[in-house]
Order: C-alpha cells, then sequence, then structure tokens
C-alpha cells in the first residue's frame, strides 16, 4: 500500500511538473516567442508579428497560454520604452576640437522575432544597438564644429543623429524613441589652452568694437561740426542782411525826417550825441566856438 502511494505521489508530481512547464503567461508589458526546436513558432503580445515565407506569423494576445512540455520554449522581450546609457566617449570634431560625449537613446523593441534572429537575446541586442549607436553619433557629430555641438544646434542634429541611428537598427526590429547628448565637454589637457584662445578672440573683438566705435565717434562729430558751420555761416549771413535791412530802413527813415524838417533833425541828431558823449565826471576839453555846441546858444544853433 506504502508503494502504491509513493507511485500514485511520483504520477503526481510528474504531472504537475509537465502542466507547469506546459502552462505560460505573458505580462502586457512583455512580448514573447515561442520557440520549437529552436524555431520560431508563433510570438506572443508582439508589436509586429515576425514575417514567414508563408507570410505574418500568428500573434497571440497577452495572457495564459500553453506550450508544448518539453518541446517548446519561451523567449521574454520587454515591450515598454527602455533607455540605452552610451559611455561617455571622445570624439573629434569637424574642427577637430575633441570633445567627451555622453549620450542616451530611448528605444523599444518593434519586432522581437527579427531581433531574436539578429542578437539573439536582449543583451545582444543591446550591445549592438552600443555598436551602432556609437557609430551613428561619430559619424554625425564628425560633420560640424564643436560650438554647433554645445550651442542651439544640438537639437536638429540630435534628429540627423536619431535618423541614421533608426536606419542602423531597423535589422534589429527595434525602433529609435529619442537621441540626446546629455553632456559634451572638452578633455581636461585642452580646456585651458581654449579658454586662453577664446580670451584672445574676446580680446580682439573688444579692440575691434572699439576701434569702431572710436571711427563712428570721429565720423559723428564730424559731420555735427560741418553742421555748426554751414548752421553758422547761415546764420550770419542772414544777420548781416537783416542787419543791412534795418540799416537802410532807419537811414530812410532818418531821410523822410531830415526832409520834412531838416532843422530839427539836425537838433535832435545833436541832441542824440550830447547824450552818448556827455557822461558824468568826463571832461571835454573843446572850443566853445565848437560847432559841436552850437545849440547851447540857441534853439536855432545862432
Amino acid at each position: 500500500m506504502q508503494r502504491m502511494l509513493i507511485i500514485a505521489g511520483s504520477i503526481a508530481a510528474a504531472v504537475l511538473l509537465i502542466l507547469a512547464n506546459a502552462l505560460y503567461i505573458v505580462p502586457v508589458d512583455q512580448q514573447a516567442i515561442v520557440l520549437r526546436f529552436g524555431e520560431a513558432q508563433y510570438t506572443v503580445n508582439a508589436t509586429e508579428p515576425g514575417m514567414t515565407e508563408k507570410g505574418p506569423m500568428q500573434n497571440a494576445p497577452a495572457g495564459l497560454h500553453f506550450k508544448m512540455p518539453l518541446l517548446d520554449d519561451v523567449k521574454f522581450f520587454d515591450k515598454r520604452n527602455m533607455g540605452y546609457d552610451l559611455e561617455a566617449d571622445e570624439i573629434i570634431a569637424a574642427d577637430q576640437q575633441r570633445l567627451n560625449v555622453d549620450a542616451i537613446a530611448r528605444y523599444r523593441i518593434k519586432n522581437p522575432l527579427q531581433l531574436f534572429r539578429a542578437a539573439g537575446t536582449l543583451e545582444g541586442g543591446a550591445t549592438q544597438l552600443g555598436f551602432r549607436f556609437t557609430s551613428a553619433l561619430r559619424a554625425e557629430l564628425g560633420k560640424v564644429s564643436q560650438p554647433d555641438i554645445v550651442s542651439a544646434q544640438r537639437t536638429a542634429l540630435m534628429g540627423r543623429v536619431r535618423t541614421n541611428l533608426q536606419a542602423e537598427v531597423n535589422t534589429l526590429g527595434i525602433e529609435i524613441i529619442d537621441v540626446r547628448i546629455r553632456k559634451a565637454d572638452l578633455p581636461q589637457a585642452n580646456s585651458e589652452r581654449v579658454y586662453e584662445r577664446m580670451k584672445s578672440q574676446l580680446k580682439q573683438k573688444v579692440a575691434q568694437y572699439n576701434a569702431e566705435g572710436e571711427g563712428l565717434y570721429a565720423s559723428i562729430t564730424g559731420e555735427a561740426n560741418k553742421q555748426v558751420q554751414v548752421i553758422t555761416a547761415e546764420a550770419e549771413q542772414k544777420a548781416q542782411v537783416l542787419e543791412g535791412e534795418g540799416d537802410a530802413e532807419r537811414n530812410r527813415i532818418y531821410a523822410a525826417a531830415y526832409n520834412k524838417d531838416a532843422e530839427f533833425f539836425a537838433f535832435y541828431r545833436s541832441l542824440e550825441a550830447y547824450k552818448r558823449s556827455i557822461k558824468a565826471g568826463t571832461p571835454l576839453v573843446i572850443s566853445p566856438d565848437s560847432e559841436f555846441f552850437k545849440y547851447f546858444k540857441s534853439i536855432g544853433g545862432r
């Protein structure tokens, strides 16, 4: 009886082991390939099913599935977005400047069967991705100068790297979502030399701007002085014209007054001369018979 129980228990254990080996679960964030003797039979929850000579391979939904015990093997691949962190590497830009570039790529496995056939495992696919990522990055960064890599041109540059990398990894069944340069620094040995060169270039620009400013100042000052001279000459000419017109008007008035009463006009002119000439405390030595004092004798000058 005890022997029968042992046999029954062994059979039950073997059945459970076979059932455990026959059932498998594929979560919604995973995709899988079912292999039989190393040959792909179908995919489960794959983003893109594999292709066979007859057309697309069968692609089962996620969940609980059955496979042939001891004959079938299941390879799981992540369906989520993943990141590949490229180790910092020295890259030579188009202007022969050396940069230590640290970059990262975001990707996902689009066709697990294609990745399995090209690399065998997820780790093998990641290794090949790293080689091709480095190659695409070197090829694209080698076309531009160092300032373009570290400036606002970086976004467009990363777009070109992503396009080139996608073309390289199509055979792996991988879709590149994004590529970013996290850091691009000069090697320590070159930093001081580049810094000194930048200082020299900035000093040259400062000297150039100063020279241009002084030249512009001299030009503006010269033009202003020229305009001042022109305006002053025009004003003096206009003043002379106005003064001549005033003198002419004055003479006309004097002449008109003289023609009306010559004696009164002479008397008025003498009074004006007295007012301008005879000042308080100013001695005058003039003969009493002088013509200057003729109106002191009488209004008629006699």
